[in-house]
């Protein structure tokens, strides 16, 4: 017979069985809820980490650790929040965020049990989107893969109830029979200028703004209406890779300019060119700002030289400790400046929503582009947007992600301290990533290596790198992590580095 162990915090942590000393998971075979919990949930309200995150993450564990076997039916969320001397909405987020990882599902009458699979961890990288940035793929016996990989934003701070609300409006409205407008719905547009205009100080009139498919697309869209055959695109030498692919299946001739830790290099030096593509919000993916001066600098040159600059500011909602510079689309006073941005970065990349804003003369030809590409965009999801906009429910999200995302980048920031000596930090400033560059005996390639095995995918620059030397660095795309992820992920890549630097 197993026998009960001493409580702590007021609940029992698990039975032992007293022979092989093995803790065993309680039965599942319960009629009402249980008044505590199985195990013991420890909280450290000091650690910057929301509560009901550390609440689901610890049942979560306990769930594929067998302790809390399929059909147990969880406390109710008064009593577990007495228990743990939280606040009852703690708990309450906590189960929300549990049924969405399918580790719990709640029925009327039934309250919330462990749904049979548990939630069973899978690889949540894919063997595509790891070869696109590394080369490798991810070990099949790794039984939980961190990603420090691009492209992924926490829905953690996101206010569910305004989420459904939006969709609910969207749902009302009578069913569309006309196609949609291929520049995007008015109302959205009306809206996405004035959000604009709020959050990013950047004055656009709603006529010449363009709803697409996100900023690769409305790359694409320019691609396709603005330059001539055989036109030269200059891109950052180190950049976003499906950008640079996208020149490169193009009939344009790709041309690479240096960048540093202030972006695009200016200079006498720097060809002509028909357009020109730059991150100068936060370089990806060195990280850098690009300068005031710079900004200027740039905007003389494609003066000289006839050109057009598309602006990507991908993350431009996101920064630490600085306020934001103004964008190239703000200084321009010849209608030079293409500016890109996306929601998908802020809110989900399941979206798929971003936007153009064009000088007069070219809004026509992109519309066009839009209308024979697709058509338009997917009407509902504007509708819904429309209404996270005009509700203040975005700008309310945009400030829980800022903070949000603050406490990741502290967590992880503090958590590399040990590499101080061997390597050097960039694009703290602003975004959702940052470049570690390591120095001497450290290679990137094999840490990144290493750290596939070790249950972390992140990429190194070399895909990244159009010509010349592939700076010996690793991009830490952190959006998609909470703090304490954050802290084991770099606490992981900390270990691998040190043992290589034992070894060499």
């Amino acid at each position: 017979m197993p026998a009960a162990c001493t409580a702590v915090a007021g609940s029992c942590p698990y039975t032992r069985d007293v022979t092989s000393g093995r803790p065993e998971p309680f039965s599942a075979r319960q009629r009402g809820p249980r008044a505590t919990l199985p195990v013991a949930l420890r909280l450290k309200r000091a650690s910057g980490e929301a509560l009901h995150v550390q609440v689901a993450v610890q049942l979560r564990a306990a769930v594929h650790a067998g302790a809390l076997p399929p059909g147990l039916r969880l406390p109710g969320e008064r009593n577990l929040a007495a228990e743990l001397g939280v606040a009852r909405g703690v708990v309450t987020e906590a189960y929300r965020l549990l049924a969405e990882w399918g580790v719990v599902e709640a029925a009327p009458g039934r309250g919330t049990r462990v749904t049979a699979a548990g939630g069973v961890p899978q690889a949540n990288v894919t063997s595509r989107f790891l070869d696109d940035y590394t080369g490798v793929g991810p070990d099949p016996a790794t039984p939980r893969l961190l990603s420090f990989l691009p492209g992924r934003t926490t829905t953690l701070p996101l206010d569910r109830r305004a989420w459904r609300q939006a969709w609910a409006e969207a749902a009302r409205r009578p069913v569309p029979v006309e196609p949609p407008d291929p520049a995007g719905e008015r109302e959205l547009r009306l809206a996405l200028a004035a959000y604009l205009s709020r959050v990013r100080g950047l004055v656009w009139p709603a006529d010449h703004l363009i709803v697409t498919a996100g900023s690769l697309q409305a790359f694409q869209l320019i691609l396709s209406s603005v330059p001539r055959p055989d036109d030269a695109v200059l891109m950052e030498r180190v950049g976003y890779p499906l950008v640079h692919q996208a020149v490169q299946a193009s009939r344009l001739r790709l041309i690479p300019a240096p960048v540093d830790t202030d972006g695009l290099l200016v200079s006498e030096a720097l060809p002509g060119a028909r357009l020109v593509y730059v991150t100068p919000s936060h370089q990806f993916p060195l990280g850098g700002r690009m300068s005031l001066e710079r900004r200027h600098a740039l905007l003389a040159w494609a003066q000289r030289h006839d050109a057009l600059i598309v602006e990507d500011d991908y993350d431009g909602e996101v920064w630490h400790n600085v306020q934001p510079l103004p964008s190239l689309a703000q200084l321009d006073t010849e209608g030079r400046v293409l500016y890109l941005g996306t929601l998908s970065k802020v809110l989900t990349p399941s979206l798929r929503t971003g936007y153009l804003l064009a000088p007069p003369r070219w809004t026509d030809a992109l519309v066009q582009a839009r209308a024979r590409l697709d058509s338009g965009h997917p009407v509902m999801v504007q509708w819904a947007l429309t209404h996270l906009l005009t509700s203040g429910a975005l700008d309310r999200h945009v400030a829980r992600q800022r903070r949000w995302q603050q406490d990741v980048r502290g967590a992880l920031l503090d958590s590399l301290n040990p590499l101080r000596a061997y390597s050097t930090l960039e694009g703290m400033q602003a975004g959702m990533h940052v470049c570690l560059t390591l120095h001497p005996p450290l290679d990137a390639a094999l840490v990144a290596q290493r750290l596939l095995s070790h249950g972390v995918a992140l990429s190194t620059l070399e895909r990244m790198t159009l010509e010349g030397p592939v700076p010996n660095a690793l991009l830490l795309a952190y959006g998609g992590l909470t703090a304490q992820q954050a802290r084991e992920a770099a606490g992981r890549l900390v270990a691998v580095c040190q043992e290589l630097l034992v070894r060499s």
